[in-house]
């Protein structure tokens, strides 16, 4: 169940729902803001299924929270919002005025969808499987794209494998998952051409000791590197004194000695594409998942910290060979939203 159980909602551990007077003025201004009202901040809520240190969710955390700073939104949210409960958070969310909504809705495409038309004056961007569809012209999508920094992970996996067999541990065989693992796969094929895959979901978004058996399993099996999509996987390969790939966000810190490279999200993109659009009263059904992409700065590989040493020299130099590829359009990684299978 959602942690804020009954109106008003947003009133989690870390943030305060601010409604005095802002309901009134917002309710005042029909549809999105006018140029009038441009430097106004954005009456903006975030609903998440999840808690906010997870993976996914923590870069758009991480994105509002910048941009609320920098005075362009107000910025409220709720986390471990159930299924069953998130189409009425976002009823609420609505009702108190917030002119920008934000979430992931993988599991109530339909339902939220049916919020979106019931409140046209409302802006949704919505983390979702779904392409754009006009009856809906309040309804943005988006997702974490990021194939690109995650088919550069792949190549350094390749080159610091021994074994040539890598564990791959995911939530769900969804596409936002499926095209990250085949981007990653097809990285680790440029530098090690033999290399064998175990993949596995462990059907949650946030069970790290699930992911961390499920990984124990691929280890005992002889994987002697783990892409770890999910927390709890980079706990397994450090115990097994193996190494790691990290997704979404950087654990290197955290692991120094297993963590080797990780493909990092970078939600900012999106959501500053979203509060022009709001702001110039233009926002539209159109698919935001492009902003994920690294051409648009949505997405990088990070630095190899402790590991600058240790990966071969080949690998760096293809790594930047192809990451400058990708951003002048001489070279794009393929995506492929099908379920990946072990190999």
């Amino acid at each position: 169940m959602s942690k804020t159980s009954s109106f008003p909602i947003g009133l989690s551990r870390r943030s305060v729902l601010k409604v005095a007077g802002a309901a009134a003025a917002a309710s005042a201004v029909g549809g999105f803001p006018s140029r009038l009202f441009a430097q106004e901040p954005i009456k903006t809520a975030a609903i998440y299924t999840v808690p906010v240190e997870q993976q996914w969710v923590s870069r758009i955390h991480k994105a509002a929270t910048a941009a609320k700073e920098r005075g362009d939104i107000d910025y409220v949210f709720s986390e471990n919002t159930s299924n069953n409960d998130y189409e009425r958070v976002m009823r609420e969310y609505c009702e108190a005025g917030h002119k920008l909504i934000i979430g992931e809705v993988f599991g109530v495409e339909d339902a939220a969808r049916t919020v979106a038309k019931d409140y046209p004056e409302v802006a949704f961007l919505m983390g979702s499987s779904f392409k754009p569809d006009e009856a809906v012209p309040n309804f943005s999508p988006f997702d974490n794209y990021i194939q690109d920094a995650s088919y550069l992970s792949g190549i350094v996996a390749g080159a610091m494998t021994k074994s040539g067999k890598i564990g791959m541990v995911g939530g769900y065989p969804i596409p936002e998952v499926n095209r990250l693992m085949h981007a990653f796969m097809a990285g680790v094929k440029e530098s090690a051409p033999n290399a064998t895959f175990q993949v596995a979901f462990i059907g949650s978004w946030f069970d790290p000791p699930k992911a961390k058996e499920t990984a124990f399993a691929q280890i005992d099996a002889g994987a002697d590197l783990v892409y770890a999509e999910r927390f709890g996987v980079s706990d397994a390969a450090k115990e097994k004194g193996i190494l790691a790939i990290g997704n979404v966000i950087d654990t290197q810190a955290d692991y120094p000695d297993t963590v080797v490279a990780s493909a990092l999200w970078h939600f900012e993109p999106t959501l500053d594409h979203a509060i022009a659009q709001v702001k110039a009263g233009t926002f539209k059904a159109e698919d935001y998942g492009v902003y994920s992409f690294m051409k648009e700065g949505g997405c990088s590989l990070a630095p190899l910290g402790t590991f600058e040493g240790k990966v071969p020299d080949a690998a760096k130099t293809l790594v930047a060979d192809k990451e400058k590829a990708i951003k002048d359009g001489s070279f794009t990684v393929t995506i492929n939203d099908e379920e990946p299978k072990s190999s």
